[in-house]
């Protein structure tokens, strides 16, 4: 099949819990993105991608799942998807399931069955193993979990201890097993038969563990990574997927992979017998912290120019990207790279930064329209595994009370969870009750009904930006060379396509900027394709680029 559909596309993705209140119970579900199907439309989005909305226990917000072939009820059910599922395909829009293999939640039927005994056919589809030291009462290694404490949990009545790398309600699955992978093709039949497009799949570098489970090498969260991050078998369980189902239909796979680098993305996504189409990389997320969101660092421009460039040069013409600057796990983009005081202006200019470069486009709900962080008041109003699991670690260093709730606020992943601002009614318009989780204060003045009021909006923007991609290929096709890297101030790059070239400039300063363009660019003899302002002069070598300007000049 030819899928390369895909490189021209662009996604909008939907945590579902958080998005619309279709039936009044206070949470986000299917009969609230039906309503919106049109206005996911109109943002210029070719898919939409979402989030597990499996039946699940919640431990993790449904990447916790207890049920691969089914939708949860609270969400619409089956049904209900089916109808969604149509209904988008009617407008033209391809939908993307979440495939989350490493793990399933505790109540899946395979896992409970699994405890049944050793004997049992089940208990092979998940890593059990005997404690050590003289009363086998130590786990079966030193790994720790990147949720929740170590790696294992003790099973009494099994005497024995099961692996989980995520939260312990998530047992990994042992995907040496054939039957295990055999299920999993079965999952992924299921749903392309009923017509999904395509599979975004969750940490799906992980599932391949080294023989023998050893030790690993002692680190804060995650000791053992080094053993499964790209373990052995990794390659030969993708290729069987991708040849066994994925090749056989119309559609696409994109892998998230944690820590890996662009040499790693090659490895899985280039070359003839491809494994993935695309790979969720975490690089530039990392440009105002160390490693992890949590560990909070000033904003670096030169880190995230960095990390920009290395993946447009490395990838280019051998693989492809996907562009991202916000999803489900990290806090609101405005509030990290960009400037509160000036929403708008940052807000628009970083979605050009990112997305007139080459790959696919993934927007993730409420950024369209300049969502920010949220600012709880007390740690109990917090509802994240993580977030409590970092409370504990924090806590060990001395950092407690106000002091880690700061750091919470600035960091945690649930500032992407609060509920979708649709107008300036109670609720925000998510929902006629009182929602599951607090809507962000500030949703009267930041909401869609605003916004589309609005012809300068950030969502009005995000249309003209999306229109400007699908009218030149040299966007979504050409090459990258970045100008005036060591700069602080200036994000400047060039693309080149069919004897065409693109010149795009971003300020990433509250402050007006005198610009000198790169001596090839005369900037009079381009044309303004794309601007967070009005007026964009140009003297030839020269310009006035205001508060996060953003410019994109077109020579044909």
């Amino acid at each position: 099949m030819d899928n390369s559909w895909y490189k021209e596309m662009a996604v909008y993705q939907i945590w579902c819990r958080s998005f619309k209140d279709g039936n009044g119970d206070g949470i986000g579900d299917l009969y609230g993105v039906l309503e919106k199907l049109d206005y996911i439309k109109s943002i210029g989005v070719d898919a939409i991608w979402f989030s597990p909305i499996y039946p699940s226990p919640l431990a993790d917000y449904g990447y916790d799942i207890s049920d691969y072939k089914d939708i949860a009820e609270e969400y619409g059910g089956l049904e209900t998807f089916k109808k969604v599922l149509d209904e988008a395909h009617k407008r033209g829009l391809k939908v993307i399931m979440d495939l989350v293999v490493n793990h399933t939640s505790d109540e899946h039927e395979w896992f409970k069955e699994s405890k049944k005994g050793k004997d049992n056919p089940y208990h092979d589809y998940y890593f059990w193993r005997k404690g050590r030291g003289k009363n086998g009462k130590k786990p079966p290694n030193n790994w720790l979990s990147t949720f929740e404490g170590g790696a294992w949990e003790y099973v009494p009545e099994l005497d024995e201890y099961y692996l989980h790398v995520f939260a312990k309600k998530q047992p990994d699955l042992n995907m040496d097993n054939p039957k295990v992978r055999e299920e999993v093709k079965s999952i992924m039949k299921f749903w392309l038969d009923m017509g999904v497009d395509g599979f975004r799949e969750d940490v799906i570098t992980f599932i391949s563990k080294k023989e023998g489970l050893p030790n690993g090498f002692p680190l804060p969260i995650a000791t053992g990574i080094e053993h499964y991050k790209k373990g052995p078998h990794v390659h030969e369980y993708l290729k069987e997927f991708r040849h066994d189902v994925i090749d056989k239909y119309d559609c696409f796979v994109v892998g998230e992979s944690p820590m890996s680098n662009t040499k790693d993305c090659l490895e899985f996504t280039a070359g003839d017998d491809p494994e993935l189409d695309m790979m969720i990389g975490f690089d530039h997320m990392q440009a105002d912290c160390f490693v992890t969101d949590t560990i909070a660092m000033p904003f670096n421009l030169r880190k995230l120019k960095k990390a920009f460039s290395r993946w447009q040069k490395d990838l280019y013409g051998k693989s492809w990207n996907a562009l991202y600057i916000e999803n489900h796990d990290h806090p609101r983009i405005i509030s990290r790279y960009g400037n509160e005081k000036f929403r708008r202006e940052s807000g628009t200019m970083l979605a050009a930064a990112c997305y007139m470069q080459s790959g696919t486009p993934f927007i993730y709900q409420g950024q369209e329209i300049g969502m920010l962080n949220n600012h709880l008041d007390d740690l109990s109003k917090f509802k994240d595994v993580v977030t409590f699991n970092n409370e504990k670690i924090f806590k060990k260093l001395g950092v407690k009370g106000q002091k880690y709730l700061d750091i919470a606020n600035k960091t945690s992943r649930e500032n992407a969870r609060t509920p979708v601002q649709w107008d300036s009614s109670e609720y925000a318009g998510f929902s006629t009750v009182e929602p599951w989780f607090g809507v962000n204060p500030n949703y009267k003045e930041i909401n869609v009904e605003n916004e589309e009021k609005n012809p300068d909006s950030i969502l009005n923007f995000y249309r003209k930006l999306l229109k400007v991609r699908k009218e030149n290929k040299i966007i979504i096709y050409g090459d990258y060379k970045e100008h005036f890297a060591d700069s602080d101030v200036i994000y400047c790059y060039e693309r080149n396509y069919e004897g065409k070239r693109a010149l795009v400039v971003c300020s990433f300063t509250d402050e007006t900027f005198t610009f000198h363009a790169p001596d090839t660019f005369d900037l009079t003899k381009g044309k303004v394709i794309l601007c967070n302002y009005e007026n964009p002069e140009s003297r030839p070598t020269v310009c006035a680029l205001r508060p996060y300007e953003a410019r994109v000049y077109l020579y044909e």
